[in-house]
């Protein structure tokens, strides 16, 4: 035993001149696999932790450190300044321009100029049997409020030799309901959707981009959302029918059977139909429409825009937030600027709405023509 502890010390003298470094060792066991064992256990565990709360993370950094897609809704604020014709300071973009284009009001409608040219006029006698097969009867809509969604898109020639003025009337009436009708749910949906917006704190970039082209149509330059609201509602279906059958005589005008023009609206450029009394020097014409529906339109969006029509405007969303519901006999006192006869205009207005007894299709449902539309509405 003693022969080998000198072996051992002559074998350590010779590694220490060799420069080798002679440590004793304080453990049997390496404990080297355990630690690399324990750091595996630990990091595995901090990348776990790390990936499940880093959506929470995110959703965090997004709300309170980024700048998101924000529409400020100051309609409450807002809403007597607007209804009082009172401007409004704008939001500082100074990519915005101040003036309306007429490109961007009736943009929508000039998408009707794609219609075939082949558009089916029927004549009276068809038109009549269509509506007997599909039991479209105005007493009955008078009653039960539904009107089935039977869509004409030209007047027929043929009504002006309806000698029996009911019956004009009548025919006439069944053919622009239904258009009226649809354009006001066109609107109603419309609404629906500016005010899910309004009841937002944060905006989708689809939802920004909608109400860009919402403030475009309806000619709100600062794009404030209460000028939207107040501008963005509909034409009660009475005024509109008054209106129609004032401009067109019960759908007999030149205007009307030429140019599918319902409600007389002027244009100063663009095509159009001449006034055959027009003065010299006079340079408007009656616009001209591709179908019915496209006129329908364009005098909803054309009260709903126009400077002339502000106090009618205000008196509607008077009504609308207090009582819920349209009056077509007192709007109708506001639209004396639509005319050069004013007051005159009106008063043969209501007139029209009262012996026609047209407030009865104020309430009228049109029949939705798809279930996604039955859902909506």
């Amino acid at each position: 035993m003693k022969s080998k502890n000198l072996n051992l010390l002559k074998i350590k003298k010779i590694l220490l001149k060799k420069g080798y470094i002679i440590k004793k060792s304080s453990s049997l066991i390496n404990l080297k696999p355990f630690k690399s064992f324990n750091y595996t256990i630990l990091t595995s565990i901090f990348l776990i932790f790390l990936f499940g709360i880093m959506p929470s993370v995110v959703k965090f950094s997004s709300k309170f450190l980024s700048s998101p897609l924000i529409v400020e809704n100051n309609s409450k604020l807002n809403f007597e300044k607007v209804l009082d014709g009172k401007k409004l300071e704008l939001n500082g973009n100074k990519g915005e321009s101040n003036k309306l284009k007429v490109t961007d009001l009736f943009l929508d409608i000039f998408e009707f100029e794609s219609v075939p040219d082949n558009t089916v006029r029927f004549s009276a006698s068809t038109l009549e049997e269509i509506y007997k097969d599909n039991g479209f009867n105005l007493n009955e809509i008078r009653n039960n409020k539904i009107v089935k969604p039977v869509k004409i898109d030209l007047l027929p020639k043929e009504i002006k030799q309806i000698e029996n003025t009911k019956k004009r009337k009548n025919l006439f009436i069944q053919i622009v309901l239904p258009l009226i009708l649809e354009e006001n749910n066109r609107i109603k949906i419309e609404r629906k959707k500016l005010f899910v917006v309004l009841n937002k704190n944060n905006n989708s970039e689809s939802e920004i981009r909608w109400l860009k082209k919402k403030f475009k149509q309806y000619g709100v330059v600062n794009r404030d959302l209460t000028t939207l609201k107040i501008r963005m509602d509909e034409i009660p279906v009475s005024l509109a029918i008054a209106q129609a059958a004032k401009e067109t005589g019960w759908g007999t005008s030149r205007f009307a059977l030429e140019g599918n023009a319902l409600f007389g609206q002027w244009t100063f450029s663009g095509e159009g139909i001449k006034p055959k009394g027009a003065d010299i020097g006079d340079t408007h014409k009656v616009m001209k429409f591709k179908v019915l529906q496209a006129s329908v339109r364009a005098y909803q969006r054309n009260l709903n825009t126009h400077s002339s029509y502000r106090d009618f405007r205000k008196m509607r969303a008077i009504q609308r937030d207090n009582l819920g519901s349209l009056n077509s006999l007192e709007l109708v006192n506001l639209l004396d600027k639509y005319a050069e006869t004013g007051t005159e205009y009106t008063k043969i207005l209501k007139k029209i709405i009262e012996q026609n007894n047209l407030t009865d299709f104020d309430d009228a449902e049109l029949l939705p023509s798809s279930k996604k539309m039955k859902k909506i509405i």
